[in-house]
C-alpha cells in the first residue's frame, strides 16, 4: 500500500479493466482471499489515518464494497478498537465473499448496529462500490451519507467514495466527501477529475499482491488513461544558443485584449522560449513593453511565422477569425486557445483547414474550457463535464490534433493516445489569464522540440504546479504565474 505519488506517472484503469483484473485474481486465489487482503489493507489505513481513533464506524453497503468493510471491522476489533457497523446487507442474500466476512466480524465481537453511533472518531466509507455507483443513493444510505459529511471526522472511502463515479468523476446529489481514499487493485480516473478530486482527499492504492498469482506471462490491462508524473527538467547544453529553443510568436490581444497576448507572450519567455514576438491584432501603436523589454512587437506578415509555434486567440476578439485560415494552413506549429477556439466553432470551412493540419504533418493543440469543448462538440457544459476523459478524446479524434480540456483534473488527450490526467493545480488558478499563461507555456515547451502532447503534459503539469507551491499569504494573479514557470 501506498501514497499516490505524484511524482511518477501511474496506470488508470476503468471499471471494466479492474472487474477483469478482480476476476483473473479471483481464479487464481483461493475463496475469499481477495476481500481478506482488501480487508486488511483498510484496516492498516484506518490505523495510520487515524492512530488515536478509538471508536470506528463501519458505513456497510450490502455488496463486496460492503465486505471489505465488514472485514476491516473484524480485524480492527481484534487490534482493540470499538467498531461499529450499520450494514444495508442480508447474510441469506449477500455475495457469497462477503458473507464470509459478515461471520468473521460477528466472530470477533464487531458491534451491528440499526442507526449510526452518535459518536465516532472515525468513519469508514463501505457503502457503494465501483460497479454500484451509476444508483442515487436513496433511504437509510442517504441518511448515513449526511451524516458522515456532517460528522467532522476522518472519513476513509473503500475504493471510490460513496456518490463518485470511478470512470468519469462525476458525482450524485448525495455523496460522501472522504479526507482519504483507499483504491484497490488499480487507481480509478474519476478519482483525479471532475469531483474526484474534491471528493477522494488523500489517495491511496494498494494492488492487494494481485500480480504474485498470475503466471508471468499474464498479459498486462492496458490503462483507460495516465496520471501524469513530473516532467524530467532537461538540462541546456553550454554550446546552445537562443536558436536552440525555439521562436515563439503570439497572435493576439485585439484591442482593449491587449493583455492576453502579453500575458501568453509572458510565460512562453519565462518558459523558456529562445524568443518571443508579439503580434497585436488591430491598429495597436504598442512597440514596446517596459516590463519585459525582451519581448518583440512585430506584424504578422514581417516575420517567418510558418517556421515559428504561433500561439493565437489569446486576447483576438472577433479579429482572429480573418487571420486564421492562413494561420491554419501554414503554421507547422499552432496552438489555439479562447477567441481562436470560437472562431472556429462558427466556421465549418476553418473547421475543415484543422482537421487537415494533421495530413500535412503540422501539429495542433487545441486548449478549450468546457463550455468551449462543448461548443466545439455541438453540446452542452454538462454533457462534457459528465465524462471528461471521452470528451476530450472525441475532440482529438474530430479533429485530428492534442486537446488540453481544461478544468480540475485537466484530460491531455490526442487522436489513437492513451489519455492523460494531470493531478496538479487547485482553484487558485481560477482567475482571468492563467489560461493565457497556460497557451504561451505550451507554446515554449512546442518551440524547444517536444512534440505537441508531451509539450501540453509537460506545460500543464508545471502550470499547476506553481499554483500548488504558491505562498500561501500571496494572492496568485495570472502576471506573476507567468513569470514563475520554474519547475523544481
Amino acid at each position: 500500500m501506498h501514497q499516490v505519488n505524484f511524482l511518477n506517472r501511474q496506470a488508470l484503469h476503468d471499471v471494466a479493466a479492474t472487474r477483469q483484473l478482480e476476476q483473473r485474481a479471483q481464479q487464481a486465489l483461493p475463496t475469499h482471499a481477495l476481500m481478506a487482503r482488501a480487508g486488511l489493507a483498510v484496516a492498516r489505513l484506518t490505523l495510520a489515518i487515524g492512530p488515536h481513533a478509538q471508536r470506528i464506524w463501519v458505513a456497510a453497503g450490502p455488496g463486496n464494497n460492503g465486505g471489505d468493510g465488514l472485514e476491516a471491522a473484524m480485524h480492527l476489533q481484534r487490534w482493540g478498537k470499538q467498531t461499529f457497523v450499520t450494514w444495508l446487507g442480508n447474510p441469506e442474500r449477500a455475495p457469497a465473499d462477503t458473507k464470509i466476512s459478515h461471520q468473521n466480524a460477528q466472530s470477533a465481537g464487531v458491534q451491528f448496529l440499526n442507526r449510526p453511533p452518535e459518536n465516532f472518531d472515525l468513519c469508514i466509507d463501505a457503502l457503494l462500490g465501483i460497479g454500484t455507483q451509476l444508483r442515487e443513493p436513496a433511504g437509510l444510505m442517504a441518511e448515513w451519507i449526511s451524516q458522515i459529511n456532517t460528522h467532522g471526522a476522518p472519513v476513509l472511502a473503500v475504493d471510490v467514495p460513496t456518490g463518485l463515479q470511478a470512470d468519469t468523476g462525476t458525482a450524485s446529489a448525495s455523496r460522501i466527501k472522504a479526507s482519504h481514499t483507499l483504491s484497490l487493485l488499480t487507481l480509478k480516473p474519476g478519482l483525479f477529475t471532475a469531483h474526484g478530486r474534491d471528493l477522494a482527499g488523500t489517495v491511496w492504492l494498494d494492488d492487494l499482491q494481485h500480480d504474485q498469482a498470475f503466471a508471468p506471462d499474464t498479459p498486462l490491462l492496458a490503462p483507460s488513461a495516465w496520471l501524469a508524473g513530473q516532467p524530467v527538467s532537461a538540462t541546456r547544453a553550454h554550446a546552445s544558443h537562443k536558436g536552440s529553443y525555439g521562436d515563439v510568436v503570439v497572435v493576439g490581444g485585439a484591442q482593449g485584449m491587449t493583455g492576453a497576448a502579453l500575458l501568453a507572450a509572458s510565460a512562453a519567455l519565462h518558459g523558456g522560449a529562445g524568443r518571443v514576438f508579439v503580434s497585436l491584432l488591430g491598429d495597436q501603436p504598442m512597440q514596446l513593453d517596459p516590463t519585459q523589454p525582451e519581448l518583440m512587437f512585430r506584424s504578422l506578415n514581417t516575420l517567418a511565422w510558418d517556421r515559428m509555434t504561433v500561439v493565437c486567440g489569446c486576447g483576438g476578439g472577433a479579429e482572429i477569425a480573418t487571420l486564421l485560415p492562413l494561420l491554419l494552413k501554414s503554421a507547422k506549429q499552432l496552438v489555439i486557445d479562447a477567441d481562436g477556439l470560437n472562431a472556429i466553432v462558427q466556421s465549418a470551412p476553418l473547421q475543415t483547414l484543422l482537421c487537415e493540419r494533421s495530413q500535412q504533418q503540422h501539429a495542433t493543440v487545441l486548449t478549450p474550457h468546457p463550455l468551449e469543448a462543448a461548443r466545439l462538440l455541438a453540446c452542452n457544459t454538462a454533457d462534457v463535464q459528465s465524462n471528461r476523459l471521452a470528451s476530450a478524446q472525441q475532440l482529438a479524434r474530430r479533429f485530428a490534433c492534442t486537446v488540453v480540456l481544461k478544468g480540475s483534473g485537466t484530460v491531455i488527450a490526442h487522436a489513437d493516445t492513451t489519455p492523460v490526467i494531470n493531478p496538479t493545480g487547485n482553484a487558485r488558478l481560477a482567475t482571468g489569464g492563467t489560461g493565457d499563461v497556460l497557451a504561451g507555456l505550451i507554446g515554449a515547451r512546442m518551440a524547444g522540440g517536444l512534440n505537441a502532447f508531451d509539450a501540453a503534459c509537460q506545460a500543464v503539469y508545471q502550470h499547476g504546479w506553481m499554483a500548488d507551491h504558491w505562498p500561501q499569504n500571496q494572492a496568485l494573479s495570472a502576471s506573476q504565474l507567468a513569470k514563475a514557470q520554474t519547475l523544481s
